[in-house]
């Protein structure tokens, strides 16, 4: 019973809590922000696996770890209750000290964040003393049925005075109805927090206009139209999402604000309309990918941008790059949530098309992947360029500043390593004999891709052929028609740029710069 009334109470808190990160910020609540301060603590070599196991599903599972450990303690704390009342209310107030403190650090916190804690402390406790003071005695020579038939109607008054003769029946109802209103209205409350940002007044979404240099025609060839292999153009809800939010950040575009300062830099503040009615914006096809993307792994995705070139807005800025006398080697961006990203100076200067995306396929920039503004720059690995949810872009140096992957031991500048990927056939795939189509894609972001071989078991490494090239910063498609005869086989792809890099078969792991290795997969052939 106890514990039972704990559980209750701590579903309780947390639907009340949901509630009113409604009226803060959903990043207050306070699974979000410990969570938050769980992530930012998470040693890396811990990061990595959890990446590596649990993919994108890594952000669910460290919720539910925390709700089921949070779950434990309630009952214990329910059971305490039962005799020390007191006691049980001292620890709700630490659990709910907490939730504050965590939600009062996160970046950009003010002193209202910290009401959603205080608020569900407030309620598990009101809920906690309820209960126990409806919970029925234990009962000693009566079946549970007589125990229950037996029992008086009404419980004694006052916090954590326990009712002798209270209904068992109705203390499960009144547990029940506490904890259905509790399901609802906390995954209510969730639900519209992560849903809000898209609708209405909140986001105030716009039409993107027309881009003075649009993108030129996707050339003939440059999708091969073979089952099992990945599009050409990643549609915006399969393109991967790595990031270390909880909660998306609700920005209204008609609120939005992005600071521009710092080292060489003349001090400027933009907002949405003044990026969107710029006269050089442009539309550019390019492939970005994760440096936690192991080889062979899908956090990679092609997609068509709108935005603002980069460079010109630093060059309005009277920005000049270092290699011209430029006081600042490092571009610092930093996100709503508070991440910061640090990326080379010169790279965004040298001629490629970095920009600050505004949309995406299409359409603006899904809440999930940075709404309003963000940043894309090819041939870099995202955590080194592509920020989210930019709110801010500072110029200083590597020497006097390290945004948040490096002292977690991620290297300060990353160029995309050149890599391919099998699509099909899949690993541990069954075929018939015959022709089979060997496909995938193959990606050196700003360098473009040279050649594709393919390998099978220990033959000589055989030519593929690719798809009409795009541009420099996309993917290539490739294919393979190869004889398969019956057996076990061992396929594996390496790729060659344009500079004449050659994907190397020497496996390393993603840290600190970025993956290394063939992919291969393992193919059984029947007659």
């Amino acid at each position: 019973m106890g514990a039972l009334c704990g559980i209750v109470a701590a579903g309780a808190g947390l639907a009340a809590a949901e509630a009113a990160g409604l009226a803060a910020r959903p990043e207050a609540t306070p699974l979000v922000a410990v969570g938050g301060e769980v992530i930012d603590a998470t040693p890396r070599p811990v990061k990595e696996l959890a990446v590596s196991v649990l993919g994108t599903a890594d952000k669910a599972v460290l919720l539910a770890g925390m709700a089921l450990a949070l779950a434990g303690a309630a009952a214990l704390l329910g059971v305490l209750a039962l005799r020390r009342p007191g006691a049980a209310g001292a620890g709700v107030a630490v659990f709910t000290a907490i939730g504050a403190a965590a939600a009062l650090d996160r970046p950009d916190s003010g002193a209202l964040d910290a009401v959603p804690s205080l608020l569900g402390g407030g309620a598990a406790v009101v809920v906690l003393w309820l209960l126990v003071a409806r919970a029925p005695e234990p009962t000693h020579g009566q079946e549970p049925r007589e125990a229950a038939e037996s029992a008086a109607v009404e419980a004694p008054a006052g916090p954590g005075a326990r009712g002798a003769g209270t209904n068992r029946r109705r203390f499960v109802a009144a547990a029940g109805a506490v904890a259905t209103v509790s399901a609802v209205g906390g995954t209510g409350a969730r639900w519209y927090a992560a849903s809000a940002a898209g609708r209405g007044p909140s986001s105030a979404r716009f039409t993107l206009p027309e881009p003075a240099s649009p993108a030129p025609p996707l050339p003939e060839g440059a999708e091969l139209d073979i089952a099992g292999l990945d599009p050409f153009f990643t549609p915006n809800e399969d393109f991967y999402r790595i990031d270390t939010v909880l909660s998306v950040p609700r920005i209204a575009a008609s609120e939005w604000r992005l600071r521009l300062h710092g080292r060489g830099a003349a001090e400027r503040e933009y907002t949405i309309a003044d990026l969107l009615n710029r006269a050089d914006l442009i539309e550019r096809d390019i492939t970005l990918a994760c440096v936690s993307n192991p080889v062979g792994g899908t956090y990679v995705g092609n997609a068509r941008w709108i935005g603002v070139p980069l460079a010109g807005l630093l060059e309005e800025a009277g920005v000049r790059p270092p290699g011209e006398g430029g006081p600042a080697d490092q571009l610092v961006s930093r996100s709503e949530d508070g991440m910061t990203i640090g990326t080379p100076v010169a790279d965004v200067m040298d001629g490629r098309d970095a920009m600050l995306a505004l949309g995406m396929n299409g359409e603006p920039l899904p809440q999930r992947h940075g709404f309003p503004v963000r940043m894309v720059v090819p041939g870099l690995y995202g955590y080194v360029s592509a920020c989210k949810w930019l709110v801010e872009l500072e110029l200083t140096t590597f020497e006097d500043y390290d945004p948040y992957w490096v002292p977690r031991g991620w290297a300060e500048k990353a160029p995309v390593k050149t890599q391919s990927r099998i699509d099909t056939p899949g690993d541990g795939a069954n075929v018939s004999a015959g022709t089979v189509p060997v496909a995938g894609v193959a990606w050196a972001q700003h360098r473009g891709i040279e050649a594709v071989e393919v390998r099978v078991d220990d033959g000589e490494w055989q030519r593929a052929r690719l798809s009409a090239e795009d541009t420099a910063d996309t993917w290539r498609q490739w294919v393979l028609e190869w004889d398969a005869e019956p057996g076990e086989h061992r396929i594996s792809v390496r790729a060659r740029d344009r500079e004449g890099g050659v994907q190397t078969s020497r496996e390393s792991p993603t840290s600190p710069d970025g993956a290394t290795g063939h992919h291969g997969v393992a193919v059984t052939v029947t007659p």
